[in-house]
């Protein structure tokens, strides 16, 4: 039985330079969840005792989404490294953090989902065909309030989703996500978590990344939305866009006040629709002040 393992994290991809700004690729979220949490649970899950985890980008920021690992009732040591290493360099360097006998499985590197073959971070459209491919396989056992809707069709917790919208299998709504009605999600479409799309925006075959406000009446097709730049899923082309009542980024890390006004919005869109637009309309009016 394998009881200890070696996970490392990856650099930041220059062809995935949007995906990476707001994070390092390890805790991205990708389905509501960063790629090391998707690997811990398959660690947890396979009876693993003990992971040891290199990090070299934003540190910090890998602690505070794994914490001890008591979440995957695990033993973590996390390791600051200077760059990323290849598997065969991780295990030379730090072969007492693994058994005696430990096979080559026990040492990855995360970019990849675990048991699947579609690297991650290479390219957009890559990045996008990964997801779509473990779109049914993001229900891991440490998720709670997460949901199969309906055949196909997912759901996060506190997600706020109108009964004049319309979700399309397969499809992926994350938590506290706001639908406006008469909006149209999928097929083959992923909300991230905290986004927020208008009333009669049509979203399919795309990925709107986390805190993304789609405006209303959009149509988005093939493409992945980081904040107010669309980049199309198929070349990678990027363009954007300058009207934040169109599509805009909802956190922005340099503003506090950005996170506690849309706070505040995520806590009452489950209440009161209409004053959650209310408000959302003068949070943008005051994005610049």
């Amino acid at each position: 039985m394998l009881m200890k393992t070696l996970l490392i994290c990856p650099s930041p991809a220059p062809a995935l330079r949007l995906l990476a700004e707001t994070g390092p690729l390890a805790t991205v979220p990708l389905l509501g969840q960063g790629i090391i949490e998707y690997w811990l649970s398959h660690a947890a899950n396979n009876r693993v005792k003990e992971v040891s985890i290199l990090s070299h980008d934003r540190t910090e920021q890998v602690e505070a989404v794994v914490e001890n690992g008591a979440r995957w009732g695990l033993k973590l040591n996390l390791i600051e490294e200077t760059r990323e290493l290849t598997p065969g360099q991780a295990r030379a360097s730090y072969e007492q953090h693994l058994d005696a006998d430990a096979p080559r499985e026990a040492v990855a590197l995360m970019d990849h989902f675990p048991g699947e073959h579609t690297p991650l971070f290479t390219s957009y459209p890559q990045l996008f065909q990964a997801l779509r491919e473990w779109m049914p396989k993001a229900l891991t056992t440490d998720r709670v309030g997460a949901m199969e809707l309906q055949p196909g069709i997912w759901t996060g917790v506190n997600a706020s989703i109108s009964p004049q919208a319309k979700l399309q299998a397969p499809c992926w709504v994350g938590k506290n996500v706001f639908v406006g009605p008469h909006a149209t999600i999928g097929p083959g479409t992923i909300i991230e978590d905290g986004c927020f799309i208008e009333r009669a925006s049509t979203i399919t075959g795309s990925r709107i990344a986390a805190y993304t406000f789609v405006g209303e009446g959009l149509e988005i097709n093939n493409s992945l939305a980081f904040g107010d730049t669309l980049v199309n899923a198929q070349t990678g082309q990027a363009t954007k866009i300058p009207d934040q009542f169109v599509l805009c980024a909802l956190r922005q890390p340099r503003t506090q006040d950005v996170n506690s006004w849309f706070s505040k919005l995520a806590e009452i869109c489950c209440r009161n629709k209409a004053e959650a637009q209310l408000l959302w309309k003068h949070l943008l009016i005051n994005r610049g002040s």
